[in-house]
């Protein structure tokens, strides 16, 4: 147990400072996922945020925008999806499992 509300304090304070520099770190990492076989690519950062795509020219071929949309919505989720659970498994680390609001 913490012997004072300073203690506690300072402990709030080194947690806050770790989970600033996860968030850092994190943010730089890139998450990868195709659809289609890897006809298409999207890259996102920690944040979730779009990166990259990469549609290969062989999926334009049969002129399916339905599909070329499906693909490209499936290949964006996929990344967010790995990202967002990358970050929240860091923060379950850090945190011990008590969920903050990120």
């Amino acid at each position: 147990m913490m012997k004072s509300f300073g203690d506690m304090m300072k402990q709030a304070q080194k947690v806050q400072k770790q989970m600033s520099e996860l968030q850092d770190r994190l943010t730089e990492e890139r998450y990868e996922a195709t659809a289609g076989g890897g006809l298409v690519k999207a890259v996102v950062d920690g944040k979730q945020t779009l990166k990259e795509i990469k549609i290969s020219p062989d999926v334009l071929k049969d002129n399916d925008v339905t599909l070329i949309e499906d693909l490209v919505m499936t290949a964006i989720g996929e990344a967010q999806r790995s990202s967002a659970e990358k970050m929240a498994a860091e923060y379950a680390k850090l945190t011990g499992g008590f969920k903050l609001p990120i």
